[in-house]
């Protein structure tokens, strides 16, 4: 089995969003598929691997939002079988709900930001649930339930390696910060450490990240990430004892973060693509819906 990680250059910027190509036994799958708007990135880089959109058969998305699945009823209008979760099918066959919600969010940067999200026919969308497998030539690949990010979310795994979406957090290249993927509205800190737990139970050599890419020092990146995801959590819960309200806990929330990744040597510009990767303003308010439910 062969893993090509193809950069989808997310608002021109390389390093923050990766699709991936499997090759293996003459069958190629795609794993996440990106945004709308980066769709014409993803096709060229399929196609300087010296294959065609009509060689993809099968398309894997961890879970729907649209930084990993924003493309994928364009691949299903291209005859290839896209695999989701259960909790997620019925927001790729109609994406209304999903783009009225992001709408309201993106305002007028909506279409330069996500593009378009087209319907996926029904037929053409495999409910997955946890242990369930898709072959690809000789290679395995098994879906497992990793909830805590969202729960619609699966991470794929095939022998020692697997693709966690957005359960093993933002790592952008060359750094070691971890930046904690708590978007609203289903972040979950029990869930979020119990799918971590499992991940090191795996006991993988490799993992690739959506943001971004293949890290091979799984286990200590994991262990750090635990680590991260209670001090976000326990940070804002405190917060909120204290009577901050939705506004200044962005601010001291990204203050907050700035202080880890500043320590950790991610320099000033980096820690702008970490933001556009991940915003921590998105970030507190998925801790604080949390926290207050």
């Amino acid at each position: 089995m062969k893993i090509h990680s193809i950069d989808l250059k997310f608002q021109g910027i390389e390093g923050l969003i990766a699709a991936f190509l499997i090759e293996s036994g003459g069958e190629l799958a795609l794993v996440e598929t990106g945004p709308g708007s980066t769709l014409g990135t993803l096709r060229e880089g399929i196609e300087d691997l010296g294959y065609s959109v009509a060689d993809v058969k099968k398309v894997l998305v961890t879970h729907i939002h649209l930084d990993h699945a924003g493309a994928a009823g364009w691949w299903a209008g291209q005859g290839a079988t896209v695999y989701v979760h259960a909790r997620g099918a019925r927001h790729l066959i109609d994406p209304s709900r999903l783009m009225e919600s992001a709408q309201m969010v993106y305002g007028d940067r909506m279409d330069e930001l996500w593009g378009e999200m087209l319907p996926a026919a029904t037929e053409q969308v495999v409910v997955l649930e946890d242990g369930d497998e898709i072959r690809v030539g000789d290679a395995v690949i098994v879906a497992r339930d990793t909830p805590g990010h969202a729960r619609h979310h699966h991470v794929y795994s095939c022998g020692d390696v697997v693709f966690a979406g957005d359960v093993a957090g933002v790592r952008l290249a060359g750094q070691a910060y971890i930046s904690v993927t708590s978007a609203p509205p289903q972040f979950d800190a029990q869930a979020y450490q119990q799918s971590i737990t499992f991940l090191q139970e795996g006991a993988y050599s490799k993992m690739y990240l959506t943001h971004f890419g293949e890290v091979r020092d799984v286990e200590d990146h994991l262990e750090r990430y635990r680590v991260a995801v209670k001090a976000a959590s326990d940070f804002v819960a405190e917060r909120l004892k204290e009577g901050v309200d939705a506004q200044a806990l962005q601010i001291l929330y990204e203050a907050f973060q700035m202080e880890q990744a500043f320590q950790a040597g991610v320099p000033a510009a980096v820690w702008t693509d970490y933001q556009l990767a991940n915003p921590t303003s998105m970030c507190a308010d998925g801790l604080r819906i949390y926290h207050e439910r």
